[in-house]
């Protein structure tokens, strides 16, 4: 029963109606806290029941310190769940997975439902394979259906069988877009009770809604399972980084500038599992599109969220988007009556404070491999040079997963050899002595345009994307991309022949205001079609390349570049054939297709020579930012927003012609390569079995730092020379039809097999091989990844994965913690962790374990050759927590852990091998008392599955 112990519960007026709240100003003190704090006490405040949510958490957060280390357990119930189909479907399974496992127990499946709203957007799953003519769309929407046919059958018997899900189609748009333009409340009205929306979603760009003021982050598949069944998130109340805005944005710099500005700044600063928040007189400088891509990146800098407060910008915005005038004014009455909205000068207490000055920020890119490696358009080209080795390959220290220590150690690079008919091509630097020359450009015959050839060589631009809700979610970058084009069409420049052009907007509705400002035909002109309304190029859905583009790449093992707009270009992930991959505004992407190269310094190199015979520089064509407003101002109405949206869930024909069964099971295809009943249930007892000691374990891998989630889990193309490759061509599927590793979340069989196979990861066990590689041991055959596990698991042998620092830093992604346990991975030890992927291993109850400060494989000799026993597990059982302090907190990429000092809980570790057993301790990152309870019932999923059962 509800509680409300602070007498919280209240009534306010909006628009004439009353409604009711639970008052902030019911608890002392409550004034002083951050924003982001004051959602969170108000969340507790309304669902207080003496059991769960208590009134010792709502005094917490009332009395936070914010100079103490995240100790303090709070129960968080997140107003609703957002997915999109990659972590979507997956989630589905698992429910319709424990439907099966309660109907064999004796249980009631219809207990295991969506008991909040939950919005799955299908975005993932379209691919770029036509690219460049106006047939592009409808041919990608329709090979996206035939690939995915029984996946989208799938969610559309969920969308029918589960009462609070519902399903946006294909061919929509992107969830955090969508979400920010249409599904985001700000304020929820349910039966006349008003509170802040909340939510948690199944992708770590979910922050972007915190540009309007809604407080919500990305979760692992499996937190969210918890969610959708109805159960709160259990959480540590963080801290929280204030950064004050102050001045505005020069002319000629972006919103992804300032992003990219602010991401290189957070991240150096370190704020990896805190809340940040905006404020200050800055703040209504900034509109609420350019606050969302700062939010959008808040994973690209480690925060948890990234949130600016309630203003007039806020209710600007939903204004523009067609929101009810009714609802805009309950907004508004809500957060001024709750302390809400924003006062400028107004300084809530911050754990730390930072100062950021608009005025400041130049344009930018960033790259090659991470998102928070700013680099001044300026300083490009050295940049550059900089990742080049001496053969032209690049060089970015050591590989994918192994430490690469100080960059300023690089060795220095040799520049980039550029041919063709760039009039902006400057002279490479010669070479560092003794070092051979890069290898020459290979000779590409244009897809169109007269059957010219031109060349391309180590730097060519070969994908140039304006993808992803990051920034197409902007008009202004939007639109000045437009009119960039349209500058450049007017003085004769096209884009390089080499470069695969592509356009793929989050929502429709930018096409909608494109079209209206007659500026998709100058777009189109240059190659950028629309390509379809999903996460393509930004998630490695790019398509092949030009086939002559490919074929000379391979050729010569050229060094090719990808530019998008997007927020991610860690290794492999955008192509397996461009290794450097640089993000960039939508403009930046549209000058770097008619430059062609990376080489060419777009601040003083011409983009190309005129119908006139006279350089065109990129200052000729860039928009002045009056004229990108008034455009802007001209072109996008709340009407585009209301008409668009309008059918939201309703799809075309052939998404409405799917078969959709009502019933409580779903009746599996045992022949499907898609969607697979996973075997988390089968053979679990009742009751959980106690803990028990590690012992006899391997080592499976044996990584280095900054080994990201992308590294782990399965994502892009699927190689017929790979396991999964192999399996799917035993089940009778032709390479031709493979899709990707995302399309097929819904079967674990094809994922395991791509878990940790990522092209880049670098496994010390295997030395020289690049991908899903390792040794069986002990006779040290080498395999894949996938191979040994299942002789290890023949001959009943438990797994550790040794890492370094930052361990599953990237997106949220379940299957990283789900493909490690299916492994048979019983413990990951590393030196520091990413917040959600911790979380994730312990909700798939595989253990994290913790180097002590200042030690790590190295300093303990450890080569993953030696058989390993963890022990001190068998105290877990019944423990009421296990927190434990992270001596590296606040460091960019550590997870800081929970508790205070010295109550951190410890394993004995030994390792042995031919030269004797090492001896160590490793601490238990297990940070909260309900972390340590889902890993005594062997993960989340078994818990709930166990709380629901009868009796």
């Amino acid at each position: 029963m509800p509680s409300d112990s602070f007498a919280a519960r209240g009534t306010f007026e909006a628009m004439g109606s009353s409604h009711t709240l639970y008052r902030l100003d019911a608890v002392p003190r409550a004034d002083r806290l951050p924003y982001s704090l004051k959602v969170l006490l108000e969340n507790l405040l309304r669902n207080e029941d003496g059991h769960g949510v208590t009134g010792d958490q709502i005094s917490a957060v009332a009395d936070w310190d914010p100079r103490a280390e995240p100790a303090t357990e709070i129960q968080f119930t997140p107003a609703r769940v957002l997915m999109q189909d990659f972590t979507g479907v997956p989630c589905l399974v698992d429910l319709v997975a424990m439907r099966e496992a309660m109907t064999d127990r004796g249980g009631d499946p219809a207990l295991i439902d969506t008991r909040r709203p939950v919005e799955l957007v299908i975005d993932h799953s379209v691919i770029a394979d036509r690219f460049g003519s106006r047939e592009a769309f409808d041919r990608n929407v329709e090979l996206e259906y035939e690939r995915n046919r029984e996946r989208y059958e799938f969610l559309r018997w969920g969308q029918r069988a589960l009462r609070n899900l519902r399903v946006v189609p294909p061919g929509t748009g992107i969830c955090h877009q969508v979400n920010l333009e249409h599904l985001a409340r700000v304020v929820f009205d349910e039966d006349g009770l008003a509170f802040p929306d909340t939510l948690v979603g199944t992708d770590s760009h979910t922050p972007m809604v915190n540009g309007l003021g809604v407080l919500g982050w990305g979760v692992g598949g499996i937190e969210a399972e918890a969610a959708m069944l109805g159960r709160p998130v259990s959480m540590l109340l963080p801290k929280v980084v204030g950064v004050r805005l102050s001045g505005a944005l020069p002319p000629g710099s972006t919103a992804t500038d300032l992003v990219l500005t602010i991401a290189e700044r957070l991240r150096a600063h370190g704020v990896v599992g805190s809340f940040v928040e905006f404020h200050g007189p800055g703040v209504g400088e900034v509109p609420v599109a350019n606050r969302a891509t700062i939010g959008n990146m808040s994973p690209e800098y480690g925060a948890t969220c990234a949130i600016f407060p309630i203003d007039a910008e806020t209710l600007a915005y939903l204004r523009l988007t067609g929101r009810d005038e009714r609802h805009v004014a309950l907004v508004e009455a809500y957060a001024k009556e709750q302390g809400l909205w924003h006062d400028p000068g107004h300084t809530a207490d911050y754990s730390e404070t930072l100062d950021i000055d608009l005025s400041a920020v130049v344009p930018s890119i960033a790259g090659p491999k991470r998102p928070q490696d700013r680099i001044a358009l300026a300083d490009a080209p050295a940049a550059l040079f900089a990742a080049l080795g001496t053969d032209g390959s690049p060089d970015t220290g050591a590989p994918a997963g192994v430490d690469e220590g100080d960059e300023e150690s690089f060795p220095a690079s040799d520049p980039l050899s550029v041919t063709g008919d760039h009039p902006g091509d400057r002279p490479a630097p010669p070479p560092r002595s003794g070092a051979a020359p890069p290898p020459p450009p290979g000779p590409v015959s244009a897809p169109a345009g007269g059957g010219t050839v031109d060349r391309i060589g180590h730097g060519s631009v070969v994908i140039a994307a304006i993808t992803s809700c990051t920034n197409t979610s902007n008009p202004q970058v939007m639109v000045a991309a437009g009119l960039l084009a349209r500058k450049a069409v007017e003085r004769g420049l096209r884009s390089k022949p080499w470069v695969k052009t592509s356009l793929a907007p989050g929502s429709r509705i930018v096409m909608d205001y494109l079209a209206h400002a007659g500026l998709l035909p100058p777009l189109e002109a240059l190659g950028f079609d629309l390509v379809g309304y999903g996460c393509t190029t930004c998630i490695g859905n790019s398509g092949p390349l030009i086939e002559e583009v490919s074929r000379a790449v391979a050729a010569d093992d050229l060094t090719v570049v990808s530019v998008l707009s997007g927020n991610r270009n860690f290794e492999g992930r955008i192509h397996p054939e461009t290794r450097l991959n640089y993000l960039a505004s939508p403009p930046l992407v549209v000058a770097y297709a008619l430059a062609g190269s990376m080489a060419v310094d777009l601040t003083r190199d011409p983009l190309g020579i005129g119908d006139d015979g006279r350089p065109v520089h990129l200052r000729d064509v860039w928009p002045d930012p009056d004229e990108i407003q008034q455009v802007v101002t001209a072109s996008l109405r709340p009407e585009m927003f209301t008409a668009g949206y309008a059918d939201l869930f309703t799809g075309d024909e052939r998404w409405r012609a799917l078969p959709a069964p009502r019933s409580d099971l779903f009746t599996w295809d045992p022949d499907s390569t898609y969607v697979r009943c996973p075997p988390y249930f089968q053979e679990m007892p009742r009751q959980p079995l106690p803990p028990g000691d590690l012992t006899g374990a391997r080592v499976l891998a044996l990584l280095g730092d900054s080994v990201t989630t992308d590294h782990i889990s399965p994502a892009g193309a699927i190689r017929p020379d790979s396991p999964a490759g192999a399996y799917l061509q035993a089940h009778g599927v032709a390479p031709r039809d493979f899709n990707s590793y995302g399309s097929r979340r819904g079967n674990h069989e094809v994922m395991i097999r791509g878990t940790f196979a990522n092209v880049r990861l670098r496994n010390l066990l295997a030395p020289g091989t690049e991908g899903g590689s390792t040794r069986h041991l002990p006779d040290g055959e080498q395999t894949t990844i996938h191979g040994a596990a299942v002789r290890y698991a023949e001959e009943g042998v438990p797994l550790l994965v040794i890492a370094g620092k930052e361990y599953g830093s990237g997106s949220s992604r379940d299957w990283a913690a789900k493909g490690t346990a299916l492994l048979g991975v019983r413990a990951v030890l590393a030196e520091s962790f990413e917040r959600i992927h911790r979380s994730n291993l312990v909700g798939m109850g595989v253990l994290p374990l913790q180097f002590q400060p200042g030690q790590n494989a190295g300093s303990l000799g450890l080569t993953g050759e030696e058989t390993y026993a963890v022990r001190g597990l068998a105290e877990l059982a019944g423990t009421a927590g296990s927190a434990g302090t992270d001596g590296a907190a606040g460091s960019a990429g550590t997870d800081r852990a929970a508790g205070s000092a010295g109550t951190a809980r410890t394993a004995e570790v030994e390792a042995t091998g031919p030269s004797g057993t090492i001896r160590f301790t490793a601490r238990i990152r297990l940070d909260t008392p309900t972390e340590a309870e889902y890993y005594r019932h062997g993960g989340i999923l078994p818990y709930a599955l166990r709380s629901l059962l009868p009796g």
